[in-house]
């Protein structure tokens, strides 16, 4: 799955890399911060996958303040309640089968990548043009998962899957570069936010797929609707 996602979103920024043509001031620091974007991310998704395939489990990313990134006591507070809405929401109704302690601990593996990659994209978000910020993802991709995959001819593919992984490629690709572009104001802000999906995956689930949600998802996604309103206000 991830090998087939990165090399369809690897066709898609790549060229946009190219066209844009190679950064100017492109120091040290800024290949560090290349290098965990890329490694973070997906290992991050390795780790997702993995745990997703042994039992039922959501993931609440874990954020981390830059140093010297201010924000007023007010949105700090609403970026809490977000952030426990998150929680609450991505607590998964009923168990599944399989290891239920490996799971929770893949899960927040995954978490820990998430944000160590989702800090390194805002880093460069500012000094880099946007094709550039989200590029790294794509190559570690393809060079450390999709081509050793190949090479060992391990590299399979199940046709009714096609149209679910161009779907989380577009997603995935379009998704990054929206966080991108607003992690140029804040990421504090900018990863809270987006660490929604936990709570629009659990809503999805209900209606596409009757899966139940219990009282407290609901509380957790109140609490989020709240809490963005509150913080659309702050900021405005």
């Amino acid at each position: 799955m991830v090998a087939w996602q990165m090399l369809l979103s690897f066709a898609i920024v790549v060229p946009l890399a190219v066209a844009g043509g190679t950064p100017s001031g492109l120091d040290g620091h800024d290949a560090v911060w290349l290098a965990i974007a890329g490694v973070g991310s997906v290992v991050g998704l390795l780790l997702v996958f993995a745990a997703l395939g042994i039992g039922k489990v959501s993931i609440a990313a874990v954020i981390a303040f830059i140093a010297g990134e201010t924000i007023g006591v007010a949105s700090g507070v609403t970026l809490g309640v977000i952030a426990c809405g998150i929680v609450l929401a991505s607590i998964a109704p009923g168990g599944g089968s399989g290891d239920h302690l490996r799971a929770p601990l893949l899960a927040t593996g995954a978490a820990l990548c998430f944000g160590a990659g989702l800090y390194a994209t805002g880093r460069l978000s500012d000094s880099l043009p946007l094709a550039w910020a989200i590029l790294p993802v794509r190559v570690v991709g393809v060079v450390a998962v999709a081509l050793p995959l190949a090479a060992t001819r391990h590299l399979r593919f199940a046709r009714p899957a096609l149209p679910l992984v161009v779907v989380a490629s577009l997603t995935e690709v379009g998704g990054l570069a929206l966080y991108a572009v607003g992690a140029r104001d804040s990421i504090a802000i900018s990863a809270v936010l987006a660490s929604q999906f936990a709570a629009l995956t659990a809503v999805a689930a209900y209606f596409l797929f009757a899966e139940r949600i219990t009282r407290l998802q609901v509380a957790g996604i109140t609490a989020i609707a709240v809490g963005v309103a509150a913080l659309t206000a702050l900021q405005a």
